[in-house]
């Protein structure tokens, strides 16, 4: 215990600060949209710490999260919501185990890049008007995309783009697709904590961080949530793309510079 104090008392509190505004700030975005708290935290805490420590700092809010976001409407529709996108779940978990062995050997510089190239694509293609669509949901594109979004968590901790193209190509209502974005994050956030316990990325230094953003991000989530029900969802989520965008290009720019 007294081992597990001193990693509490290893960062100075402006950055405790700092890492619990932005867990608070990661769940508010995830309760508008569904998705993007990862990024956020990744993008904002990256710009302080290492981007291992970044990573293993949002694993244990976005597994608290997206179980909680995945049960909004029982356990039920969140069965529904596992039948109905089994393949595509089944590919990235086993893509996901075997990308996150990669962590600790790849560059700084390409794992930011692996991270930001593929989230401002997304961003720009949603902000341009035309959103990405895939030419069908057939068993080959779901297991293409479950394989593609099982990568980029295992080396970043984040589903969100594959995953919202996916669902965007079958025309998912709304609220079946904030519901289904939780299953496959909440299941990912599972192998992904399992992942990179057994990588070295969430580690006794590491999990007192990832501890502390648990209480903020549930916070930020609720008040999410409240706003996604009362407010217009399109003018929000266009600004949270924005955001979005602005966080990637950061990355891409410290993955290159």
């Amino acid at each position: 215990m007294d081992a597990f104090v001193h990693v509490f008392l290893t960062l100075p509190a402006w950055v405790w600060a700092f890492a619990l505004t932005v867990g608070f700030v990661g769940g508010l975005v995830k309760g508008v949209i569904g998705f993007a708290m990862p990024i956020v935290i990744m993008s904002l805490l990256s710009s302080l710490l290492d981007p291992e420590t970044a990573l293993a700092a949002l694993i244990l809010p976005t597994l608290v999260t997206n179980g909680v976001q995945a049960m909004r409407q029982g356990w039920r529709a969140a069965w529904a919501s596992v039948k109905a996108v089994r393949l595509f779940l089944a590919v990235g978990a086993v893509t996901l185990v075997i990308a996150a062995q990669f962590v600790r050997v790849l560059p700084q510089g390409i794992l930011f890049l692996a991270i930001g190239v593929p989230v401002a694509v997304f961003a720009l293609f949603q902000l341009s008007g035309r959103p990405m669509r895939l030419p069908g949901a057939s068993p080959l594109i779901e297991g293409v995309m479950g394989g593609i979004a099982g990568v980029m968590s295992g080396l970043s901790g984040i589903w969100g783009p594959p995953t919202v193209a996916f669902l965007t190509a079958t025309d998912t209502p709304k609220v079946d697709q904030v519901r289904i974005l939780g299953v496959v994050f909440g299941l990912g956030s599972v192998l992904l904590a399992l992942a990179h316990i057994q990588s070295g990325v969430l580690r006794w230094e590491t999990l007192p961080l990832s501890i502390a953003l648990v209480p903020p991000a549930l916070l930020g989530l609720a008040i999410g949530f409240r706003v996604q029900d009362r407010i217009d969802q399109a003018m929000f989520r266009k600004v949270t793309l924005w955001v979005l965008l602005l966080l990637s290009l950061n990355l891409v720019r410290r993955g290159i510079f």
